[in-house]
């Protein structure tokens, strides 16, 4: 029967696709490396685009969850997770894994690169330093005819109802963090009850650190309890926001990275942590988050507050963590 060129063509690509594909189906596939993270979105994408750039031979899997949710579940999976890497995991959340023997020692590691306030345990080493603030969306405030607030108390104000958004501690460090500065500067009972009179003025609690940011670019609040990172990523995008520190200071946490235990066994996950220990560091803190973590090393970041004054943030263990958010009804 005859065949047409053209059909002849189309037989033949037709088997090299075959083969090609049967080819394919026999490689084997690439190791999979799985990361636990409660990065920013855009700092996820980031990171997973170096990883990718980095790793080709490997299949680096990044899963975002908030900080309490990613500290529960690797709690819960223990020694069985799935989990290689802890990357972004605020302090106190990092020493209880530490204390339940779920985090490979990592004192081969040299820690003297890093600031010495940073430097908690040989488990996990530092990613970043969180600074908070009160962030406000002017034209907002403007909107409804209000001042910008210049102190903590002026955030229980009837005419804020509805127009503040902060982190449910339970979930987000960032949110425990301004709970403990509030504890540490007015005692346990009084923070408490200025909590509960701010709540008559939360729009929402949010999950993750950056909601209240997000809420503030949507119009959605005019006044946000929120991280000085994720308002600079904001500031620098477009969106017309200020960062205000009251008189106490700013909060901030320590958020950090380690290897599960008996993952560090593995050449592909100590490759892929080396590189996040001796190189995404710095990127991290050069591109989004300058904040000092490093002994001999500074950055700066347009738009991002110079010399922050912290606010006292003693007494930030993981026993006082439970027993504070034991009480938290929000």
């Amino acid at each position: 029967m005859y065949m047409s060129v053209a059909k002849r063509w189309a037989v033949l690509l037709m088997a090299v696709l075959l083969l090609c594909s049967a080819a394919a189906s026999c490689a084997p596939a690439k190791e999979r490396v799985l990361i636990y993270t409660s990065a920013e979105d855009y700092r996820v994408e980031h990171m997973r685009e170096c990883l990718t750039q980095q790793f080709p031979q490997y299949n680096i899997v990044i899963e975002y969850m908030p900080t309490g949710n990613q500290a529960a579940r690797l709690m819960a999976e223990g020694a069985d997770t799935d989990c290689d890497i802890s990357y972004d995991l605020e302090y106190t959340y990092m020493q209880k894994l530490a204390d339940a023997g779920l985090l490979a020692d990592l004192a081969s590691y040299d820690f003297s690169v890093f600031a010495e306030d940073t430097v908690k345990s040989s488990y996990y080493m530092p990613d970043y330093r969180n600074g908070g603030a009160i962030i406000i969306n002017p034209a907002v405030l403007e909107r409804h005819g209000l001042a910008k607030p210049t102190c903590y108390d002026d955030l229980l104000k009837p005419e804020y109802q509805g127009l503040i958004s902060m982190p449910n501690p339970t979930s987000s460090g960032t949110g425990y963090m301004f709970l403990l500065a509030m504890v540490n500067q007015r005692g346990e009972d009084e923070a408490f009850a200025y909590f509960d009179a701010l709540a008559a003025n939360i729009l929402q609690f949010t999950s993750s650190g950056s909601g209240p940011v997000n809420a503030l670019i949507q119009g959605e609040v005019a006044i946000g309890l929120g991280i000085v990172g994720t308002a600079v990523k904001a500031i620098n995008d477009g969106t017309e926001l200020e960062i205000l520190f009251f008189e106490e200071g700013a909060p901030y946490a320590l958020y950090g990275q380690g290897i599960i235990r008996g993952k560090e066994t593995r050449p592909a996950v100590k490759e892929v942590f080396d590189y996040l220990y001796g190189t995404y560091g710095y990127l991290n803190c050069e591109l989004f988050y300058p904040e000092t973590i490093y002994a001999d090393k500074s950055f700066t970041v347009e738009n991002y507050p110079e010399n922050i004054t912290y606010c006292d943030m003693s007494g930030d263990t993981a026993a006082t963590k439970d027993r504070l958010l034991e009480k938290w009804t929000h």
